[in-house]
């Protein structure tokens, strides 16, 4: 029997392929524009056509949650897949190597499966509720860092226009003025992967959608490391605002950002 993972890791590989043919003719490229800075590509929806495809006929029972498409499927149904066709369109147009693909699996409130894809690296990080989480199928966990000082941070800048940028502006002065360093690389499922296998220790961003952290939050627990919310709950698909790291680092992190959404 096909387990869940393997049927997420089969569509993000196609999906993946579709990326990377896609990447070597970026000028040809259709571009839209969703909202302001939010964009969307003809590689965005055959991405999304593809992995919907494989979901649909492997789970015909399941929901399916994904970015262009919205929810389709069993919409009644406890399982429901969340899908980012591409994570880091922004990247992904401008030729930045730095966009995957995202998907997870929800059971009732709980992420239970994974899939964080990166096609042009080929790094496939994965992870099952209670089970660890590997990259490229060996097995990771979050850094050993214990101290601020010695941390690199990730984070997202915000750019929508009612975004709270001065607010932002005051976290982020204070984290670059205690830390080795701070990398906006724009695809937060990326970044959350990297907090998993110990290339961040920690990212913090507001204003996401649950496509583009419900599979990273669930590989950085499954790696030993701690996420919440602003306010320290797990509802970060809800609110789209996360903080994640290692538990020492995520430990001078969060007062910072928690007092920020205070």
């Amino acid at each position: 029997m096909t387990s869940y993972l393997d049927i997420a890791i089969r569509a993000a590989r196609e999906a993946g392929d579709i990326i990377n043919q896609a990447s070597r003719n970026i000028d040809s490229l259709n571009v839209q524009t969703k909202a302001l800075h939010d964009y969307v590509t003809d590689a965005d929806k055959a991405s999304e056509r593809a992995i919907v495809d494989v979901l649909s006929h492997y789970c015909p029972d399941h929901a399916i949650l994904a970015e262009e498409s919205g929810l389709v499927g069993q919409k009644n149904s406890k399982f429901v897949w969340v899908v980012d066709p591409i994570d880091g369109t922004t990247n992904f147009i401008h030729g930045f190597p730095q966009y995957a693909v995202s998907i997870a699996l929800k059971s009732g409130e709980d992420v239970v499966e994974a899939v964080v894809y990166d096609p042009l690296k080929d790094e496939m990080f994965t992870a099952t509720r209670g089970e660890g989480a590997r990259l490229n199928n060996r097995r990771i966990r979050v850094s050993g860092r214990s101290t601020f000082g010695a941390a690199l941070i990730g984070t997202g800048f915000p750019f929508r226009g009612g975004d709270d940028f001065e607010g932002y502006a005051k976290v982020f002065t204070s984290v670059a003025k205690q830390t080795s360093g701070i990398r906006r690389a724009g695809a937060a499922s990326l970044d959350l992967a990297y907090v998993a296998c110990g290339r961040l220790d920690a990212f913090w961003e507001s204003g996401l959608k649950p496509w583009d952290i419900a599979a990273g939050s669930l590989l950085v627990l499954e790696a030993r490391g701690l996420v919440t919310d602003f306010s320290g709950d797990d509802k970060y698909l809800e609110t789209g605002a996360i903080v994640a790291g290692t538990p020492k680092v995520f430990g001078t992190l969060f007062p910072i950002v928690s007092r920020k959404a205070a």
